[in-house]
């Protein structure tokens, strides 16, 4: 039976923006992430963080630094009884090309395959238009764009909600 899913992009959805984030040190839960993640769960939903990570191509950061940063992420969420279950990233640079880099819809596709996921059902909470377009790709039409720090171009986004932070979802996603 296929399941339904919230697709989280990670940097300005659960945590604050820095560019090109790999250390623990720097990492910082945006307000009501938890909380919101809890509300998913009761209402049957799995949710799979979906990344793009540009800045393993661009030699930021290793793959093994970007996975040490993930294991504890996702350790937080544990701590509070909320199961991530997967955490998929594309870790290719703009240039590469790649179909797994937002707004290319690779990411979801293989969670899809993976997971049985059924799309019509599921979610996508993002911070750019990029998470939105590979979303609609996809065949997810729930679309949140969060702002959480940054403006958004309401007039031309294909997103179908807009809130200021996912701490707001619930208002949106009911059952």
């Amino acid at each position: 039976m296929a399941i339904k899913t919230i697709f989280l992009d990670r940097d300005g959805v659960i945590n604050h923006e820095v560019n090109y984030l790999h250390k623990i040190s720097e990492f910082k839960f945006i307000d009501g992430i938890f909380e919101a993640c809890i509300s998913f769960k009761k209402l049957g939903y799995q949710i799979i963080i979906v990344s793009n990570q540009s800045g393993i191509a661009r030699g930021y950061y290793s793959e093994d630094d970007y996975q040490i940063l993930t294991r504890w992420l996702i350790d937080q969420f544990k701590e509070k009884r909320i199961n991530i279950l997967d955490s998929i990233h594309c870790p290719h640079s703009p240039d590469d090309g790649c179909n797994c880099r937002k707004p290319m819809p690779g990411m979801f596709l293989e969670a899809q395959k993976t997971y049985d996921i059924d799309m019509k059902k599921s979610w996508m909470i993002g911070d750019k238009e990029t998470d939105i377009q590979a979303a609609i790709a996809s065949g997810i039409s729930n679309t949140i764009l969060v702002s959480s720090g940054h403006i958004i171009d309401k007039e031309s986004s294909s997103a179908h909600f807009f809130l200021t932070s996912i701490k707001e979802s619930s208002q949106v996603i009911k059952n």
